[in-house]
């Protein structure tokens, strides 16, 4: 995982607790699934997030690379989204933050899709249709929390999808 990710994280949790923020620790993806993430978003400009929570993740694909762009879409606006946006200041400008469900598709050529909105099964399978004609050729989607037991509904979302993948830490990742 690069620096400049790595020291991000370190300060987000540290703001997260100085601001007693404990659904931003719970909601945001586990280090080990951002190291998978980012090696997967790697050489890859066009990346679409659904489900943006606390934006840790999405800031961290945004300062992976600086020729990213990152699109994130969540009907809601959650708390101190900006507070920890404003400590990657120079990645925060090539996000778009889009307040709006994961099947609101918009723009083409998406090189990498991470889905992690609702965890329920229909809402999962409406989003990947709505994107699939948006996706670049060979492009990757990581469906998050594939295997938690609390969101069934993911796994069940990528096998009514009928998806052939592998398992890599807590995503189901599929190249289209």
């Amino acid at each position: 995982m690069p620096l400049r990710v790595r020291w991000f994280l370190w300060r987000a949790r540290r703001l997260a607790r100085r601001l007693d923020h404990a659904w931003g620790l719970e909601a945001a993806t586990r280090r080990g699934d951002v190291a998978e993430l980012l090696r997967l978003a790697r050489g890859r400009r066009h990346v679409v997030e659904l489900g943006t929570g606390p934006g840790w993740t999405t800031i961290a694909l945004a300062l992976a690379d600086p020729e990213r762009r990152v699109t994130t879409f969540d009907p809601v606006v959650h708390d101190h989204r900006d507070a920890y946006a404003a400590l990657a200041s120079d990645a925060a400008a090539r996000i778009e933050w889009v307040t709006a469900p994961g099947v609101d598709a918009r723009g083409d050529g998406v090189e990498l899709l991470f889905v992690d909105s609702t965890h329920e099964r229909e809402p999962t399978v409406a989003e990947f249709q709505a994107w699939r004609p948006r996706l670049a050729p060979g492009a990757v989607v990581a469906f998050h929390d594939y295997d938690h037991p609390e969101f069934p509904g993911v796994r069940a979302a990528v096998e009514a999808l009928g998806l052939a993948g592998e398992l890599r830490g807590g995503m189901w990742i599929t190249h289209v």
